[in-house]
């Protein structure tokens, strides 16, 4: 019996959440990891390390400046791109002109120039690029949509959204490369992306005016100081200070760390460990915006990154009456100086320490309050994660696939990345300038921008 040909698929970016996707595809049969691409040699041989434990046969290994080398000598259909979020638009853009089938993970990038790279890449090549938003997959916010869409609370005028990072995961984003602006786009595109495409896809709206403040008050220099939580070191690895400090990170005590991170340094010198009360800092870890919607609904949101508890809270005024839903992940953090790759710290990717429950409450206009059953997993960002993967790639087993959203896989297209992009830009630029921002000013190629897959892009401008 002949066998269907496997999609030859190269993986860029071979961090932490890499690990995700190269696990993923060597699961799937009609997937074949065929290249990794990396400035570390020693990451690119952890993942072959997951591949051959996953049975498969080493991937070749591929410098980011020979990428299109790599697409056209190791016959590339499908490309998974997963490295620091400034430099996904130097993959996504080769891989769609050369007619691979892009996956990109959030955020889709992190400037207006990029966004509008990449825009102009799929309309010139009429190829389309998918941005892994796991949120749309979790169960629960599966559940929202579909209240939402039946108008169980009729039409949506307002939303209020609090997300709430604590001090083990919110403070993982001042030890790395994300505390830099230019390499994250801050936590208001790289985390809260994710939330604004969430209420993009619930509301089935796209944004339109956007106004916010951020300020940088518990984590840096200057905020260690004054709180009176700095301690004196650069980076926790080898440092005297770091031993007894609940906010460092001991990549020697994690073997996924300690691999992937500490010992690639030779490789980049890229530093996981930073102190969290040093600097260079120069993103928000506090921020507050006010949107709205090409409908007229308007949304106040609001991130913490420094909170005793880690979850969120979303609520949704209609004309027929309310939808609430509160949310937690880690209801609190003990002081401890081990953080495990599999804390729930990192990404989110597993279950956080005393993590809590989930509850949505149905109130309509005139009657009781509904208390909404739920099926929650607080594993691998609250379930979404394997729902979201047999999505991008179908399931493990062909003849079963985990439920998904009954009205269709809820994947999200470039246009639906650059949607949520569009908050995160136009919160940042707030924050510099204190005026409100247009984000069809801000990002003209969305205005522009014809088709897209996700449901936003059925809305027309007012």
């Amino acid at each position: 019996m002949s066998r269907t040909p496997r999609h030859r698929a190269a993986v860029v970016g071979t961090g932490h959440r890499a690990q995700t996707f190269t696990r993923a595809l060597a699961e799937r049969p009609d997937h074949l990891v065929a290249a990794l691409c990396d400035p570390s040699p020693t990451r690119m041989a952890f993942h072959n390390r997951l591949l051959t434990e996953a049975g498969e046969p080493l991937a070749t290994q591929w410098e980011p400046d020979r990428f299109a080398d790599l697409l056209a000598k190791e016959e590339i259909d499908e490309v998974v791109v997963t490295t620091v979020d400034a430099e996904h638009d130097r993959y996504i853009v080769p891989a769609l002109k050369a007619g691979c089938r892009v996956v990109t993970e959030k955020p889709m990038t992190v400037d207006a120039d990029r966004c509008a790279r990449i825009l102009d890449t799929v309309q010139e090549t009429g190829n389309s690029l998918t941005v892994a938003f796991n949120y749309r997959f979790n169960p629960v916010h599966e559940k929202v949509h579909a209240l939402l869409a039946e108008g169980a609370i009729g039409e949506i005028l307002s939303v209020h959204f609090e997300w709430l990072l604590d001090v083990r995961h919110g403070a993982d984003y001042f030890r790395r490369w994300h505390r830099e602006k230019r390499h994250s786009g801050g936590l208001m595109v790289h985390k809260s992306g994710h939330h604004f495409d969430l209420v993009n896809w619930w509301l089935a709206d796209e944004p339109r005016d956007v106004f916010g403040y951020g300020r940088l008050g518990f984590y840096g220099r200057a905020a260690g100081e004054r709180h009176g939580l700095r301690r004196d070191y650069d980076r926790a690895h080898g440092a005297d200070r770091a031993a007894d400090d609940p906010f460092a990170l001991d990549l020697a005590a994690d073997d996924t760390l300690r691999a992937l991170y500490l010992d690639a340094e030779r490789d980049d010198g890229y530093v996981r460990d930073r102190n969290v009360f040093d600097g260079p800092v120069t993103i928000e870890d506090d921020m507050a915006v006010l949107v709205r919607y090409a409908k007229g609904t308007t949304m106040t949101y609001h991130l913490t990154a420094y909170s005793p508890w880690e979850g969120y809270r979303v609520m949704f005024n209609g004309s027929a009456g309310r939808l609430e839903l509160e949310v937690e992940e880690s209801r609190w953090q003990r002081p401890r100086t081990t953080i495990s790759s599999r804390s729930g710290a990192l990404h989110g990717d597993t279950a956080a320490e005393h993590a809590g429950g989930a509850r949505l409450t149905l109130r309509p206009l005139w009657r009781p309050p509904v208390d909404v059953p739920l099926v929650t997993a607080h594993e691998a960002h609250g379930g979404g994660d394997p729902r979201m993967l047999d999505a991008l790639f179908g399931p493990v087993d062909p003849a079963r696939s985990v439920d998904a959203d009954p009205a269709g896989h809820p994947t999200a297209s470039e246009r639906d990345g650059a949607l949520a992009l569009a908050v995160g830009l136009a919160a940042n630029q707030c924050f510099e300038s204190g005026r409100p921002v247009d984000v069809r000013e801000l990002l003209p190629g969305i205005r522009d921008a014809s088709g897209g897959r996700g449901q936003a892009a059925q809305v027309q401008a007012r």
